[in-house]
This record gives C-alpha cells, sequence and structure tokens, in this order.
C-alpha cells in the first residue's frame, strides 16, 4: 500500500511540474502584440512535434490559431505566417530589417564561414566564389561533361536488381557532388565521408544541445570528422603541385581573385554538398514516381531523349546544346519541383521591431544577438497539374527557351 500511495505521489508530482513548466513557459512569451500560438516546453519548444509532424504540425496550427501564429522551434521563439500578403511583403522588403536566420544548429554545424552565416562584405565575397565555381563556362566545360561520366557509371549499377530509390538518389546526389569537387581523389574518401556526411545533415535540422548520443552532438563530431578529411586533401593537392579541373583545383589555383583561406575554403565545399544534397536526391525520387504513375508522360520523354541520341555515338556524352534542346525535359523538371516542394519555408531574424499583418509587433528577442527568428512558409499557388492532365503542347508553350 505505501509503495502504491509513493508511485502515485511521483505520478501526480510530475503531472503538476510538467503543468507548471508548460504554463510558465506560455506566460513568460505572452507579450502584448505578438500572435496567438503555443510555445511548448522551456528550451525544446516544440520542436519535436515540428521535427516529427512536418506538414502536419503547420496544419494543425494553422486550423487552431490562423495563418499568423507563434511557436518555439529549433531553439528559437519563432514566428510563423502562412498569409500570402504576409510573406510577399517580407520577401519584398528582405533589406529593411530582416536578414537570413537559420538555425543555430545548421550555422554550428556548417560553419562560421558558410555563406548562409556571414553578411555584408563578407557574403559578397563568399558568394562570388561559388557562383564563380557554377559560372556558365564551367557548366559547359566541366560540370555537364563530368556528370554524363558519373551518371553513366552510377546507373550502370542499376541493372537487373531490386533497388531502394530513396536511398540511391541520395547516393547519387552525395557521389556526383563530390566528383565535381574532387574528381581524382572521389572514389577513394567517398566510403569514411558518407557517413559522416549523413550524421551531419541530421545534425543541422537538430536542437542545439551538445549532448552525447544527440543528433546535434553527432553532427559537431562529423563537422570535425569531415573538416579532417578535407584539410588533408587540400594538403594533398598543394603537395603534389598538380592542378585539376575540378571545384577543389579551381579554389586552390592562387591565380582565381576570391582567394578564400583554408576555412572558407572549407565551408564552402561543406555547403555545396549540403545545399544539394536534400534538394536533389528528393526531386529525383519524386520524378521517378511521377514518371511512372503517368506512362504517357514517361513515353514522351523518352521520345524527346532518343531523338538526341540517334544523332551521336554511344560513347558521345550529353552536351550543352543537347540540354538546350531539352524542352520537354525541363518541363518535366518544372512540374517535379513545382509539385515536390523541397523547400518549405523561408526563415528570417528581424534587426529591428517591424509591425505585420496591422497590428502584430515582432522584436528581437536580444537586441546585441538579434535572435528572433521568423519562418515563412512558401504561397502555394494552383497550377494545373502536368501529370495529372498531360498535355505536351500546354506545357511546352510555358517553358523557358
Amino acid at each position: 500500500m505505501a509503495v502504491l500511495i509513493v508511485i502515485l505521489g511521483v505520478f501526480f508530482g510530475l503531472c503538476i511540474l510538467s503543468t507548471t513548466l508548460l504554463r510558465w513557459n506560455e506566460v513568460r512569451y505572452k507579450k502584448k502584440g505578438l500572435p496567438p500560438g503555443t510555445m511548448g516546453w522551456p528550451v525544446f519548444g516544440e520542436t519535436t512535434e515540428f521535427l516529427k509532424q512536418g506538414p502536419s504540425f503547420m496544419k494543425n496550427q494553422l486550423s487552431r490559431y490562423g495563418s499568423l501564429f507563434k511557436s518555439h522551434l529549433l531553439g528559437c521563439p519563432t514566428i510563423v505566417s502562412m498569409d500570402p500578403e504576409v510573406n510577399r511583403y517580407i520577401l519584398v522588403n528582405e533589406a529593411k530589417g530582416l536578414v537570413p536566420g537559420y538555425p543555430q544548429s545548421m550555422l554550428d554545424i556548417l560553419g562560421k564561414c558558410n555563406i548562409a552565416a556571414v553578411h555584408g562584405s563578407a557574403h559578397k565575397h563568399m558568394r562570388g566564389a561559388l557562383l564563380a565555381l557554377i559560372s556558365p563556362a564551367m557548366i559547359k566545360q566541366q560540370l555537364l561533361p563530368k556528370i554524363d561520366d558519373f551518371m553513366r557509371s552510377h546507373l550502370s549499377n542499376w541493372d537487373n536488381k531490386i533497388i531502394d530509390i530513396q536511398e540511391k538518389t541520395k547516393e547519387m546526389a552525395f557521389l556526383s557532388s563530390l566528383r565535381q569537387i574532387a574528381s581524382n581523389e572521389a572514389s577513394s574518401i567517398s566510403q569514411a565521408f558518407m557517413p559522416e556526411f549523413f550524421k551531419l545533415v541530421l545534425g543541422t535540422l537538430s536542437l542545439p544541445i551538445n549532448l552525447p548520443n544527440t543528433n546535434y552532438h553527432r553532427g559537431l563530431q562529423a563537422r570535425k570528422n569531415i573538416t579532417g578529411l578535407l584539410r588533408k586533401l587540400v594538403e594533398k593537392r598543394r603537395t603534389s603541385g598538380e592542378t585539376l579541373n575540378d571545384m577543389l583545383g579551381f579554389l586552390i589555383n592562387g591565380e582565381n581573385k576570391y582567394n578564400l583561406s583554408d576555412e572558407e575554403m572549407i565551408d564552402l565545399i561543406i555547403t555545396i554538398l549540403y545545399s544539394g544534397y536534400e534538394t536533389v536526391s528528393t526531386t529525383s525520387m519524386m520524378a521517378l514516381k511521377y514518371l511512372h504513375d503517368h506512362p504517357k508522360v514517361l513515353d514522351e520523354l523518352r521520345k524527346e531523349h532518343v531523338a538526341i541520341r540517334e544523332k551521336k555515338r554511344p560513347e558521345d556524352p550529353i552536351d550543352y546544346n543537347d540540354y538546350k534542346s531539352m524542352r520537354f525535359t525541363r518541363a518535366v523538371i518544372y512540374e517535379t519541383s513545382r509539385m515536390a516542394t523541397i523547400v518549405n519555408g523561408v526563415l528570417r531574424k528581424t534587426t529591428k521591431d517591424m509591425e505585420i499583418n496591422g497590428g502584430y509587433w515582432v522584436k528581437p528577442q536580444h537586441k546585441s544577438s538579434r535572435r528572433r527568428l521568423l519562418y515563412f512558409s512558401p504561397v502555394f499557388l494552383c497550377f494545373k497539374n502536368m501529370f495529372g492532365t498531360f498535355d505536351i503542347r500546354e506545357q511546352i508553350k510555358h517553358c523557358p527557351q
């Protein structure tokens, strides 16, 4: 009987403590001028629900509080806007009190020199170096030929096998980017690099609490290991004196005008790998699904590619002129990108007090650190579904030349 009383006492004590903590966190952020919403637990907020439920979390909050509500996500107080007019206002007025507001976990793991973490002249410098790597000349002379060569080799291993498309497209996106960065060394370092990179990706969208066995902790450790691998690669290239026609060769070459430090170079490489990984892999996977579900689109796509291949020998690569002639292929790419939205929101933080939606005031959490994070869901527009109502002439008419 005494044991039962103790158990019941502990249970009710935990219930009271939990209710008190939740109530305290709500009162803490119950300030005049903020939109309605819930803040969840202290420190953790509603991050767990947000990461587990994804779009469902946003839909539930939308139905409860409307298109503008407050929350606490990824370690930061957040205002979520799903209002088209507010979102349009934010995007138009980005220079007026708003700067990119990426989660702290992402900034810590991607590095202090990554393009999302720097502003002003430093951002301009890093952006210039990044754009130089994907200039039209680089695309025509290096990127497209290497992608063609990689895809031939990569897809040849899929013959007569049952494969996991999700895993294979993730692998494809990572290895393709790594080949662009370090053409000769990609094969030798990929086995050590890939598992660490996957840990890094998971760590960027997590609570920034550095405790053992958390995604954030594993992400920081993965960054440390990846940085070590890249430093060794840079030192090896410099020692050999060999200049290769890949991204790393361009960055190491002292003749390019950007002349990045080793830390800037490594953070830029990590950013390139990270930014293309989830977007390319998921879009590729969804493109395969849509083509499988709509055989008429697949047939038309196949006809376009067969017509191009008939003019070439089997070993000839796809070049830039071939790519420009793929009008239907581009229509498929654009429609897949629209339907399989990968980037569900834009994150911004305020640097000064700002009024939105006719009465709600958003203020920096701390004037010195400017840490008020804003999450803006994109404006969802209704377009004709190309895959559901197939009309090639209509789609190609709107496809850019």
